[in-house]
């Protein structure tokens, strides 16, 4: 009923499987810290999302960008 190819299939993806959260369980901290957001982006996500206060430095800097872009779509 259930034909070699089939269950050929099913053995290697469950190996691969199993490999693989094997994997992530071992470099979890490290695969964390790769996805976590950066911290500009969190500032823009709100003041109650996380704790991050941007230094004046960091705002200006980031008005500043924000300036340049919307003068850019302003001209096209």
């Amino acid at each position: 009923m259930i034909n070699r190819d089939f269950l050929m299939g099913f053995v290697s993806g469950t190996v691969v499987g199993a490999v693989g959260y094997r994997l992530y369980e071992q470099n979890g901290g490290q695969l964390q810290r790769l996805v976590q957001p950066n911290q500009s982006f969190r500032s823009v996500q709100g003041a109650g999302a996380s704790s991050y206060q941007p230094s004046v430095e960091e705002l200006v800097a980031q008005k500043e960008r924000l300036e340049d872009m919307i003068a850019e779509l302003q001209v096209k």
